[in-house]
């Protein structure tokens, strides 16, 4: 008998195999996947977000990768955001719509280097940034008409100030107007705190 044929398989780039689809002798259909070959010098991430949430990321953005496996972040910008979403069952069993979006490492390789294909990260897109902002805990502020106010504490007394709120990521708020650096809010405060309430610091 006649020994088997032997065909060369050639990859159209340089790189390493990723994955081995068939292990074991047999026959392939035309177009059957057979070896996955990349380059994880190049790697780019990719992230699904809400749709709802990728609506306010753009191009360009800033991208910190945490719980990699590193001690420091790793920073990264968007480069594509999926034109289209994608239906995605949560942990709680709850249909969410959501888009993929696809960033570039910008840190040094050297940091990088130790993660490889389908290794899992976690990222944060910085939506807004501003240098010496004063800000104050989300759950200190609440509603008067149609403004916001905190109370700031003066003398060991609770004061009512009315606050121009600017940016809010659901844990911290951005304060614009209507209080100064270095002065201290009462967080969480209950229905007994009133304007001019005295306050007693434990």
């Amino acid at each position: 008998m006649d020994p088997a044929e032997r065909v060369p398989i050639r990859s159209h780039i340089a790189g390493k195999i990723l994955k081995i689809d068939h292990k074991c002798e047999g026959p392939v259909s035309t177009s059957d996947p057979l070896i996955e070959v990349g380059d994880p010098s190049a790697l780019e991430i990719e992230v699904d977000v809400l749709s709802a949430d990728a609506v306010k990321i753009k191009t360009g953005m800033t991208v910190l990768f945490d719980r990699w496996g590193g001690e420091k972040p790793l920073e990264g910008i968007v480069r594509i955001i999926e034109p289209v979403a994608f239906t995605k069952v949560s942990a709680l069993g709850v249909e969410e719509q959501r888009v993929l979006i696809i960033s570039d490492f910008i840190s040094p390789a050297e940091q990088w280097q130790r993660l490889g294909d389908g290794y899992r990260i976690e990222a944060r897109f910085i939506l807004w940034h501003e240098d010496n902002v004063l800000q104050v805990p989300a759950s200190s502020l609440f509603r008067v008409n149609d403004g916001w106010a905190v109370f700031v504490v003066e003398g060991n007394r609770a004061k009512q100030r009315i606050v121009k709120v600017g940016q809010r990521n659901g844990l911290i708020a951005q304060i614009l107007d209507g209080m100064q650096k270095d002065e201290r809010v009462i967080n969480h405060p209950s229905d007994k705190v009133e304007d001019d309430v005295r306050v007693i610091e434990y």
